[in-house]
């Protein structure tokens, strides 16, 4: 280092070999890089634990616990005053603690209070608390820091799942890849906090970070809006997946990476589980259970207060080789059998379910000799017909009480891995919402088993020229005790879910052009309602923001739907019209998408096809308040324009 005010440089470098992943991994700096200048004495990274030992209505002890570096060449007195606060910011105790830290030393702060009558984190109320802590060397400030932290309990049990705060929580989870579509794997928080309000509107309530210790703006997110998360570490060990994978460094790196994943991670109330692998070919090794258990004494030294788990495809495997051993929670990868072998005898989590594919808005039915036909898969697209795995699944769960819930295959879409077709597919099907944030009708399918409220959508469109006459399957996913289905005003009959052994409600459907409609009843009431309508020509292009402000701070947000509607408004669910944009003012267009797996349209770009009647254009400030004009034009079809504010306020990307 050069001092004296003489210039520094720092160069940075990521030597990335590809394929390092399975899936699209980014490459290069994606996630935020920070330089760190302390004083001499100072908290060490990560060096904050914040526990909450008891907990009860009454009062909660939290224990704080902060590790302080002396690097300077003599003995220092050093000060460490700790405040809690709630999250109002109201100081609600504060406590003070001094010791002579010797040269190049480092010293254990580990200070107790007791918090009477305290607000639990909890999924419905994620409130959250603060721990300021200021650092005093020789009567001098010296450093200090934040730490947000929830108070809240949790226990897996043998026999009945997930108890959070005491309440019994069926973990309604889904399974996670960090990249964020037409952005690709650079962190946007935005991106992330939107991907999260999708799956809460779901009913979902926890995150698998598969494979990978996330960004660290995810956990804050959950942390604030509610959510469980399961933190993974690796998807390989020493035995790769892929041509350059993390065997390679496992030997020198896996201590390292896991421990600076715990340190860095433990404190967000959000995470219940740490897991130490996905799938691990090691499973079956002669010292499988010497390998985990290397991991897992990692975990628990670092953080003693969470269970550790790895996702397991070959549970039996893991168990005879005595790598499930170690584990706290069993964690399983499809193998539903494998629930009842577990039962009573290990505390379970549904670690990977279901990897049920389907194609937003295709559905692949044909004519076969006059006959229509569901090809499930056809012509490298997945038919939305296909919910087989994802019933199935719920279905086990739900007759597993034991079992603490699952994460499903996954929340969204990703780039790469684009089973189960090769190229020129280039993205996955396994997404419950494609890679644009458009709900599948999967979405919809969880819905109405992950929620409370009055849920009724039905499937396919009703755009099906040259099918007159003829049947066609329309299915219906509903939470409410009985459906009605109507063909232009007449009623083809009402059914009874509780009548039949699906989750979900089914007619054939003599097809005449016209609107289809589903009434649902709870006790003979209407309560919610669907409909289906054979669509006109596209006609115009419509524009959604989900947010008309954002702030001008050069990195916020918003998406903007396009939606391709014909003259009465309605979306056109086979247009594929090209869309060209114009950004105006202080935004600029961040990335472009449609959401279909084998579009190889750039996703930097001033334009885009809709896919059935949608596309994307994400919206990215400049960092000056003032309006974004987007305007959206296609050969043949009345134009759009939607102004955006970006506002000085602000922003949630620090």
């Amino acid at each position: 280092m050069k001092f004296g005010g003489e210039r520094n440089l720092l160069a940075v470098r990521a030597r990335v070999q590809q394929p390092c992943t399975r899936w699209y991994s980014g490459a290069g700096i994606y996630r935020h890089v920070r330089l760190i200048a302390t004083d001499s004495v100072h908290i060490a990274q990560w060096g904050t634990s914040v526990t909450t030992p008891e907990v009860s209505e009454r009062e909660a002890t939290v224990r704080v616990e902060t590790n302080i570096l002396n690097q300077s060449t003599s003995a220092q007195m050093v000060r460490l005053d700790v405040v809690l606060m709630d999250d109002t910011g109201r100081e609600i105790a504060t406590s003070t603690a001094v010791q002579k830290l010797e040269a190049d030393s480092t010293g254990v702060y580990d200070l107790i209070f007791k918090i009477p009558k305290p607000i639990l984190w909890s999924l419905e109320s994620p409130r959250l608390y603060h721990v300021q802590t200021t650092v005093h060397a020789n009567d001098r400030s010296a450093d200090a820091c934040t730490t947000p932290f929830g108070i809240r309990t949790f226990e897996f049990t043998t026999d009945k799942g997930l108890f959070v705060n005491g309440k019994h929580v069926d973990v309604k989870g889904v399974c996670m890849h960090h990249d964020q579509g037409c952005l690709g794997s650079a962190v946007h928080t935005r991106s992330i906090e939107r991907q999260l309000e999708i799956l809460k509107s779901m009913g979902c309530n926890a995150i698998r970070t598969s494979h990978n210790p996330p960004a660290p703006e995810l956990l804050d997110l959950c942390d604030r809006m509610g959510f469980l998360v399961m933190d993974e570490a690796f998807d390989e060990w020493k035995r790769d997946k892929t041509l350059y994978g993390y065997g390679r460094f496992f030997d020198g790196w896996s201590e390292r990476d896991l421990t600076d994943m715990i340190l860095r991670d433990r404190n967000h109330p959000s995470i219940v589980l740490w897991s130490i692998g996905n799938e691990i070919p090691e499973q079956d090794n002669a010292d499988a259970y010497d390998m985990a258990k290397r991991l897992v004494d990692i975990c628990h030294k670092n953080d003693p207060t969470r269970p550790v788990t790895s996702a397991c495809n070959s549970p039996a495997e893991a168990e005879r080789s005595g790598f499930s051993t170690p584990l706290d929670v069993f964690g399983v990868n499809y193998q539903m059998s494998y629930y009842q072998t577990l039962r009573g005898r290990a505390r379970v989590i549904a670690s990977e379910t279901a990897s049920a594919v389907s194609t937003r808005g295709e559905y692949n039915l044909i004519q076969d000799n006059g006959t229509p036909t569901i090809k499930n898969q056809f012509k490298n697209q997945c038919s939305s017909y296909d919910d087989t795995t994802a019933e199935s699944t719920l279905r086990a769960i739900k007759n597993s009480p034991w079992v603490a819930g699952q994460f499903v295959w996954t929340g969204f879409d990703y780039i790469g891995e684009p089973s189960p077709f090769p190229w020129p597919s280039v993205s996955s099907y396994y997404g419950i919402v494609d890679l644009c944030g458009f709900p599948k009708d999967r979405f919809y399918f969880y819905q109405s088993q992950w929620m409370n409220k009055p849920v009724v959508h039905l499937l396919p469109h009703w755009n099906w020229p040259g099918f007159e006459g003829k049947e066609i399957p329309v299915k219906c996913y509903s939470n409410c005790e009985s459906v009605e289905l109507f063909l232009n005003g007449k009623s083809l009959g009402e059914k009874r879910i509780k009548e039949t052994k699906a989750l979900h409600l089914e007619w054939m459907v003599p097809y005449a052009p016209g609107t289809l409609k589903a009434v649902a009843r709870n006790n003979t009431k209407t309560v919610c309602t669907d409909e289906v309508h054979t669509t006109g020509t596209p006609a115009k292009i419509v524009l959604t923001p989900d947010r008309k402000e954002i702030s001008a701070d050069g990195v916020d947000l918003s998406y903007v739907t396009i939606k391709i509607v014909d003259k009465e408004g309605r979306v056109c669910p086979d247009a594929d019209n090209l869309v060209r944009f114009i950004v105006d003012g202080e935004g600029i267009i961040a990335g472009v998408g449609n959401g279909n797996p084998i579009s190889h349209e750039a996703f930097k770009a001033p334009e885009r096809k809709a896919f059935h009647g949608l596309c994307l254009a994400v919206v990215q400030s400049k960092g000056k308040p003032g309006a974004v004009k987007l305007s959206a034009t296609s050969e043949g079809l009345q134009s759009a324009q939607v102004v955006i504010q970006t506002m000085a306020k602000p922003s949630m990307n620090r």
